[in-house]
């Protein structure tokens, strides 16, 4: 299992549409995590300054790739390209984090 952490960018105000899009996520986009190796994915908000903190599990890189292929993670871009900064492609502008901690008891 590999685990990994970036941040993302949530314009300011749509705090409560961002979760409200999420809960519950698309079946299909769930569907394709799962397919994908994704074993845990959780997304915190940091309201002071509008950040995201993203925490997945997965099962490989490749695999994790491959989702931004997908027609679903496309249309999903899509849909939520006014509630955050974006690349060009509409995926979200994120940083990947570096691990520097770990405890697993």
């Amino acid at each position: 299992m590999i685990r990994k952490a970036f941040v993302m960018t949530l314009k300011p105000g749509y705090e409560e549409e961002y979760e409200r899009r999420h809960n519950p996520v698309w079946p299909e986009l769930r569907k394709v995590f799962i397919d994908h190796g994704v074993l845990s994915y959780s997304i915190y908000l940091d309201n002071h300054s509008s950040s995201l903190f993203a925490y997945v599990e997965i099962e490989s890189e490749e695999l994790w790739g491959q989702i931004a292929e997908t027609e679903t993670c496309q249309r999903w871009w899509d849909y939520m390209k006014d509630l955050m900064s974006i690349n060009q492609d509409n995926s979200p502008k994120s940083i990947e984090l570096q691990e520097v901690f770990h405890l697993n008891q």
